[in-house]
């Protein structure tokens, strides 16, 4: 490949990813094609993580026409062969740290960029989710792509909404966000260790953290355990490898659940301004709401 490339970018692993021409067929972890559709990407193909299945996690597909976007599949369904028979001129990966391709085994992600480019955006706990953000809207106007106009705009207001209800209603309501794992057990995310949390911490809203101990993301807790920490909000991961909130029979927690507000949440979350917005909105209807009884 000659020096001087029509197209390159610098990715959170500090390579230079490089090619004769623009890519224009994209395939990409379903976090990242999801954010990328909201900067006009055209997508030729998404694929998922060990936690899905045969089809798409709608829970993390944002507004991705999956009519249109062919999903490539996950976990031990994806080797090689598969992933680059669609013909994509560039793969788009995320990272939780140390460069390591989330969703792919490390024997098929050597072997893939030994074929096709590969971008590896970090969307880890290091990191602050303007920065991942902002490393997903570089990526995007690489290829070609533009924020939605008045999606910064938007984005603005759902934040300022949100303090705004965070301060008038403070202390305010706890807010745990949590992953229901069985009838027996759930997980409460650590606050701190996740960035779109963090974002509500700055902004005023009081995050629940479970106990210390085992767990760096995640804290396991019965729901005994869930309920005595009173919360107020909860953020409910609706992933489809998280059993539904509303099934948990549990009566500790059925009661605790009835009092509190319920917000669906991605742990995955889109980075555009468009889909940060959307889920600041959600969280402030709910700060609304339990102002308001």
């Amino acid at each position: 490949m000659p020096e001087q490339s029509a197209w390159s970018f610098a990715d959170d692993r500090g390579r230079l990813v490089a090619a004769d021409s623009r890519p224009s067929r994209v395939l990409a972890y379903v976090q990242a094609g999801a954010t990328l559709w909201d900067y006009g990407i055209r997508m030729e193909g998404v694929f998922g993580s060990g936690h899905d299945g045969a089809e798409p996690d709608r829970a993390k597909t944002g507004s991705l026409p999956l009519d249109v976007v062919d999903y490539w599949g996950a976990g031990d369904g994806l080797d090689v062969d598969t992933l680059l028979r669609g013909g994509p001129d560039l793969v788009v990966a995320v990272s939780y740290g140390h460069g390591q391709l989330y969703g792919l085994d490390p024997d098929t992600a050597k072997h893939l960029e030994e074929h096709v480019p590969v971008v590896v955006i970090d969307v880890g706990q290091a990191r602050t989710l303007d920065r991942v953000a902002a490393r997903f809207a570089e990526l995007a106007h690489s290829l070609g792509g533009a924020p939605v106009p008045g999606a910064a705009g938007e984005l603005h207001a759902a934040r300022e909404r949100l303090r705004a209800a965070a301060r008038a209603t403070s202390p305010g309501p706890g807010v745990l966000a949590l992953s229901p794992a069985s009838q027996e057990q759930a997980y409460a995310a650590r606050p701190r260790m996740w960035p779109e949390l963090r974002v509500l911490a700055e902004l005023g809203v009081g995050l629940v953290s479970p106990p210390e101990g085992a767990g760096v993301n995640w804290a396991t807790v019965d729901w005994a355990a869930a309920a005595a920490m009173r919360p107020g909000i909860v953020l409910a991961d609706i992933r489809s490898n998280a059993l539904p909130l509303d099934e948990i029979t549990a009566p500790a927690w059925r009661a605790a659940g009835a009092c509190a507000r319920i917000v669906p949440w991605n742990p995955e979350p889109l980075c555009s301004p468009q889909g940060h917005a959307r889920f600041l909105a959600l969280v402030a209807d709910a700060v609304e709401g339990a102002a308001a009884g």
